[in-house]
């Protein structure tokens, strides 16, 4: 994206259970929660049966669906690829902090 749109991007990535505060998400977690309470959820079907159905007493309901678009994730990079990325890590939590910047015209290129 960084060079796609010429900008530089700083990456800092939340660590686990330490995500931003979305009121909608807290306030439907603990329904959806005991709606699938001991109940094995076996596959997306089952999943989805009991987030749909889920309701709060004031009348919040879970819409859900199964994203099956296309994404990057399991798909490897060549060498090439990995060495053309413009990548500088921070030097606090640097798996997790980073800027990306667009490739220099030398990058482009080679």
């Amino acid at each position: 994206m960084a060079g796609e749109t010429g900008l530089t991007l700083v990456v800092t990535h939340y660590p686990t259970s330490a995500s931003k505060w979305n009121w909608i998400e807290h306030r439907l977690f603990c329904p959806i929660s005991r709606s699938w309470a001991g109940q094995p959820l076996i596959d997306y079907e089952t999943i989805l049966k009991f987030s749909r159905t889920t309701r709060t007493e004031q009348g919040l309901q879970c819409i859900a669906h199964v994203d099956k678009a296309d994404d990057a994730w399991g798909r490897t990079l060549s060498i090439e690829q990995k060495q053309s990325i413009n990548v500088r890590h921070h030097r606090v939590l640097p798996k997790w902090n980073y800027t990306l910047k667009p490739r220099t015209i030398d990058q482009v290129i080679s």
